[in-house]
C-alpha cells in the first residue's frame, strides 16, 4: 500500500477507509504522544500498514495545564523517534530545522523544550502523517476467533459509520483524571482537577481562598499561578500534601538509571507483590516536583515577605484529607484533615479545591467486548507481557491458537503499564523504545534495533546459584 513519505505535509483523508476485505496490520486508538510516535516510526517501515484513529478534530496536549513558562521534564532527545531512530525525518531536531528555529534553540542552551513548544512539535508531526485520522471515534472493537482479526466500528464527525479491520490493536487513549473518594462528592463548582485548571479561570477568580490538595509537578505549577495571583491581590492559598515533604523528582544520575529500558525489563520479571512494593517506594521517580519549579515556589514566597495586606498563604505537607463537604451557613467547603506525624484531626475551610491527585489507567468503553478475554492480576489489572501486549485468554474465544503467546492478533497497551513495567512506563523518554518493541513484535522482525546496554547499574543478583562463602570471605556489602 503506497503512502506519502514522512515530511510531506498533508491532511488525512477521512474517506480513505479500506474497501471490503482490506485489512490493516495495526489499528492504534488515540493520538497522544505514544501512538503518534508509533505512527512516526511505522511510517518508514516498508510494507507496514498502520492507522491511528483519534476522536478529536485536532491534536491538543494538556491544554488545561499549558502555562506560558511550563517546561518539559525530559530533554528534546525524548521525542517521538530519536532514542531508536536518531536520523528519522520526524525528530524534534527536524522540526526545529523545518521551523527555522534550530540556531535559536542552540543559542538558548536549554535542552528542555517548553510545553507549548512540545505540543507544536506534536502537531507538526501529526500533519505529516497521513496514517493519523482525526474525528474518528472508535465505538467498539471485536475480535474474530477464527482469524484473530480485530474489527473496529468507527464513527466520523458527520455521523457516518464504517468498520476497519486489523491484525493487531494498540490502545493509547491515555489515563483519566483521578479524584479520591474524600473529594469526589464535592459539587462541581467547588472542585476542579489540575487538568482543567486553565479552563476554570472564572471559578478561580471568584474564590477568596483556593486550596490545592496533592503535590507533584501539576500541583506545584498550579501553586505558582495562585501565588502570582495572591501577590496581585488575589485569593488566599493553601497547599496540602499527603507526602511528608514537598519533594523533588529524583534526577540524580544513577537513580535515573531506574527509568531505563534495562531496569524496565528487570522490573517486569519480578513477582507482582514485589513490583507493587517497589512502585510505592519509587514515587519520587515520577510524582516529585522539578527542582526549578520548587525554587520558583520559594522565590514567590520570599517576595511575599516584602508585601503587606495580602491574603494568607500556607504550605502543609503530611496532611491527609479524610472527608469534604459544604461548610454550612458560612458557605464554601470544609475539609476534614489528619496530620500525619501527630495524628491530630482538624477542619480546613476554603472556597475552591484544586485536586492535584494525578491520573489513573482506565479501560475504554470500546473494549467492552474484549474485556472477558483479558487476563488480570490479583489487583484486577491487565497482565501485560514484556512486549507490552496483553495476555488474552483465547480459550474463552474458541481461538484455534489458544494459549499461544503469538497466536492470532495481539492487543497492546501504550502508557498504562505502570504496574507491569514500572515507573518509566508513563514517561515520554520510554515511548520510542516501547513503540519500537511493538513494531518489532507485529512485523516478526527487528525493524528497529533496540539498545542493549542502557544502565551501568546491575539490578539483579549475579548470575550464579553459589551462595557459599568464597575463600573464607562473607558475601554482602
Amino acid at each position: 500500500m503506497s503512502r506519502p513519505s514522512p515530511g510531506t505535509p498533508g491532511t488525512p483523508d477521512p474517506a480513505a477507509a479500506p474497501g471490503p476485505g482490506a485489512v490493516h496490520d495495526v489499528i492504534a486508538v488515540g493520538c497522544g504522544p505514544f501512538n503518534l510516535g508509533l505512527a512516526a516510526l511505522a511510517s518508514t517501515v516498508d510494507g507496514l500498514d498502520l492507522v491511528v484513529l483519534e476522536e478529536t478534530a485536532e491534536l491538543h496536549w494538556h491544554r488545561g495545564m499549558m502555562f506560558d513558562e511550563a517546561s518539559m521534564q525530559v530533554n528534546f532527545l525524548a521525542d517521538l523517534v530519536t532514542l531508536v531512530a536518531p536520523t528519522h525525518p520526524l525528530s524534534f531536531l527536524a522540526y526545529l530545522h523545518d521551523r527555522d528555529r534550530l540556531y535559536p534553540f542552540t543559542v538558548r542552551e536549554n535542552f528542555f523544550p517548553s510545553r507549548l513548544e512540545y505540543e507544536d512539535y506534536l502537531r507538526w508531526a501529526a500533519a505529516r502523517l497521513p496514517s493519523v485520522r482525526f474525528s474518528h471515534r472508535v465505538l467498539s472493537v471485536r475480535r474474530d476467533p477464527a482469524s484473530g482479526l480485530f474489527t473496529a466500528e468507527v464513527e466520523r464527525a458527520d455521523g457516518t459509520r464504517h468498520r476497519l479491520a486489523a491484525r493487531h490493536l494498540v490502545v493509547g487513549t491515555g489515563t483519566a483524571p483521578h479524584l479520591p473518594d474524600a473529594l469526589a462528592t464535592l459539587p462541581a463548582d467547588r472542585l476542579l482537577h489540575t487538568g482543567d485548571f486553565l479552563h476554570r479561570g472564572e471559578d478561580v477568580d471568584a474564590a477568596s481562598h483556593v486550596t490545592v490538595v496533592g503535590s507533584g509537578q501539576s500541583g506545584a505549577e498550579v501553586v505558582i499561578d495562585l501565588l502570582e495571583r495572591n501577590l496581585a491581590g488575589g485569593p488566599a492559598v493553601s497547599w496540602l500534601s499527603r507526602t511528608p515533604s514537598f519533594a523533588p523528582l529524583d534526577y540524580t544520575k544513577l537513580v535515573l538509571e531506574m527509568t531505563t529500558p534495562e531496569y524496565m525489563h528487570y522490573f517486569h520479571g519480578l513477582p507482582e507483590a514485589t513490583r507493587d512494593r517497589l512502585l510505592a517506594e519509587q514515587w519520587q521517580l515520577y510524582k516529585g516536583v522539578s527542582t526549578d519549579t520548587l525554587a520558583a515556589v520559594h522565590e514567590l514566597l520570599y517576595r511575599r515577605q516584602l508585601r503587606h495586606g495580602l491574603r494568607p498563604v500556607e504550605l502543609r505537607p503530611g496532611i491527609t484529607v479524610l472527608t469534604a463537604g459544604p461548610a454550612g451557613g458560612a458557605g464554601g467547603t470544609v475539609l476534614r484533615c489528619r496530620h500525619r506525624d501527630t495524628g491530630r484531626t482538624f477542619d480546613h475551610r476554603t472556597d475552591l479545591v484544586v485536586a492535584a491527585t494525578g491520573y489513573r489507567a482506565r479501560t475504554p468503553g470500546f473494549l467492552a467486548a474484549l474485556d472477558p478475554l483479558i487476563r488480570r492480576d490479583a489487583a484486577g489489572r491487565p497482565v501485560v507481557r514484556a512486549d507490552h501486549s496483553v495476555d488474552l485468554d483465547l480459550d474463552l474465544d474458541g481461538d484455534a491458537a489458544a494459549g499461544s503467546a503469538t497466536g492470532g492478533g495481539r492487543l497492546f497497551l501504550a502508557g498504562t503499564e505502570l504496574h507491569s513495567h514500572g515507573a518509566s512506563a508513563p514517561n515520554l523518554d520510554i515511548g520510542a523504545i516501547r513503540n519500537a518493541t511493538i513494531l518489532n513484535a507485529v512485523t516478526g522482525r527487528e525493524v528497529y534495533r533496540l539498545p542493549k546496554a542502557t544502565a551501568f547499574t546491575a539490578f539483579g543478583p549475579p548470575p550464579t546459584t553459589d551462595t557459599a562463602p568464597v575463600d573464607g570471605q562473607h558475601r554482602g556489602g
